[in-house]
């Protein structure tokens, strides 16, 4: 597995794992499996493993812990400060004060069973709290040896300069994909190249649209939280996967997959892609795209295969309503 260089001096595989979908909103998952994923993305290389509080809530952290035991050195642990989540998983509001920030990090190493955060988020900015404020309670941590680099997740550009400002950033995460380029046009990904803030992107396969997986409704759960998803109500899912037939052209002339090629484009803008997944085939099905090249036309071809304006429906109902700080 290549590595990549994130922000101010970490180092991580060039492909994450993000561990969300093992505990929560995409219906009921085999822990076993989840598990054996886990360490088999050890084997593989791939070293990267995103998860947050909010994930079960705590159940995620918790699951990881079982699954690394003693391999806990071999991999780069990230997680995240979310919404105030009392001690037995009531979720209030937004709480980036920092007072919450040191509790919520104090808790998830607990969970995690570990010494030391390699990497700690605020998972969303709280529009109460100067972004200064969160920062710097994040700072304390570094300086504390509890969390070794911070990030932002879902921040505007000018959240982004700020908060660099109070303590270096390793990374800001935000959904990127063919199918999701916000962050192209808003400013935000320009920033971070211009500041060396790493970029790291959740929901890189646009939520399972970009994979072999799901074909319509029918391919999810009943208490899978993407069948409330605007992009995939019938009639928007039926115009999008009629897009992603133009990434399979391009794919089946390297003899990869969708989800690979769709990787790779992300790849080579500099950006390290944290996919979700439950199994061990697809782990591996991900992990080959660090191998893959994309020519200049290659790239520009992709690019072009989803235009913006062809895409039906909204990313997200939640971020939207709460409010990512774009």
């Amino acid at each position: 597995m290549r590595l990549a260089r994130l922000g101010d001096g970490l180092t991580v595989s060039a492909i994450g794992l993000g561990a969300m979908g093992m505990s929560a909103f995409y219906g009921a998952s085999d822990e076993n499996e989840s598990i054996a994923t886990l360490r088999h993305a050890i084997d593989t290389g791939v070293t990267f493993i995103d998860t947050a509080e909010a994930y079960g809530p705590f159940e995620n952290e918790k699951l990881i812990a079982r699954a690394l035991g003693d391999r806990r050195e071999l991999v780069t642990l990230a997680t995240k400060a979310s919404s105030e989540t009392d001690d037995d998983g009531m979720i209030h509001g937004r709480n980036g004060s920092p007072a919450y920030i040191r509790k919520a990090a104090e808790r998830s190493l607990r969970h995690l069973g570990t010494d030391v955060i390699d990497l700690y988020y605020l998972h969303r900015v709280d529009p109460n709290v100067p972004i200064e404020d969160s920062v710097g309670a994040m700072s304390d941590l570094v300086h504390e040896g509890k969390v070794l680099h911070i990030g932002l997740s879902e921040a505007s550009e000018q959240t982004i300069r700020r908060a660099q400002a109070v303590h270096p950033l390793a990374a800001v995460q935000s959904e990127f994909s063919l199918f999701s380029r916000d962050v192209l046009a808003n400013g935000e990904k320009a920033a971070m190249d211009e500041l060396g803030i790493g970029f790291v992107a959740f929901s890189p396969l646009g939520r399972g649209t970009l994979t072999s997986g799901i074909r319509s409704l029918d391919d999810l759960a009943m208490d899978d939280a993407r069948r409330s998803l605007p992009r995939f109500q019938p009639e928007a899912l039926a115009a999008n996967l009629a897009l992603v037939g133009r990434v399979e052209a391009i794919a089946s002339r390297h003899g990869a997959t969708v989800a690979q090629v769709a990787l790779a484009w992300l790849i080579a803008q500099g950006v390290v892609p944290i996919p979700g997944t439950r199994r061990r085939s697809r782990l591996d099905e991900n992990a080959a795209a660090a191998g893959l090249v994309l020519t200049a036309d290659d790239f520009d071809e992709l690019t072009r295969a989803i235009p913006a304006d062809e895409i039906s429906g909204g990313r997200d109902y939640a971020s939207v309503a709460a409010g990512s700080d774009r």
